[in-house]
């Protein structure tokens, strides 16, 4: 019997396998969004295969959203979605004060639940972000300021353990991260919040809910 053409199955190729293994750990958590893939060498030595099929793979990646390639930097996680998701493509197309709104409407939610459900892992990371939050405002480095900000928020979000909230905040606010680079002409803002946002991590620490929403709703209204 002859088969139709969309019955017949297509046989993949090395870069399409591996593309799917390393998505499906970006989907499952083992690599975070904003982390660092390994390098080159690293993943032929993984999986086996040669420097093309790993550089396809990436490439195939980037093109559906999943990852980012920063020159001189290395391979990042970008999204845990791919770039066609319905609300991928939404919040691509929202205006930029529709997502500030979200975002904040979402972080009271998010503070008090990450008061109560933060583990000590979840604040190594966040400690670690606010401390590249201060560093890169004072040394006046904008977008890698801004970029310390949202990984931030975004380990607070992750903090919940609640994986919609989490997917909700970070999608809104990744999508916010080229409007930042607009609104802020200098890392002013970031050096004068640093105190408030060491309040808000102690509160959190302590696991000190009422307090935590106390100090969000500082942040939020600050200039």
């Amino acid at each position: 019997m002859k088969e139709r053409p969309d019955s017949v199955i297509r046989k993949r190729s090395l870069a399409e396998e591996l593309a799917e293994r390393l998505r499906q750990r970006i989907t499952d958590g083992q690599f975070e969004v904003g982390e660092k893939l390994p390098a080159e060498p690293e993943l032929m030595r993984i999986f086996g295969i040669g420097r093309s099929t790993v550089r396809e793979a990436v490439k195939i990646l980037v093109n559906m959203g999943f990852l980012k390639v920063q020159q001189g930097a290395g391979t990042f996680v970008e999204s845990r979605a791919a770039a066609d998701d319905p609300m991928a493509q939404r919040l691509r197309r929202a205006d930029i004060r529709d997502l500030d709104e979200v975002r904040r409407i979402l972080e009271v939610a998010i503070v008090e639940r990450a008061a109560g459900r933060r583990t000590e892992q979840d604040i190594e990371k966040i400690e670690r972000f606010l401390a590249e939050r201060g560093a890169t405002a004072a040394a006046g480095r904008l977008e890698a300021c801004i970029e310390a900000d949202i990984r931030f928020h975004v380990a607070l979000a992750e903090a919940t353990h609640n994986e919609i909230l989490y997917e909700l905040y970070r999608s809104a606010t990744i999508h916010l991260q080229k409007g930042f680079e607009h609104i802020y002409v200098d890392t002013g803002y970031f050096l004068a919040s640093q105190p408030t946002h060491e309040r808000l991590v102690r509160d959190i620490i302590a696991r000190d809910a009422r307090k935590a929403l106390h100090t969000i709703g500082i942040i939020l209204k600050e200039p």
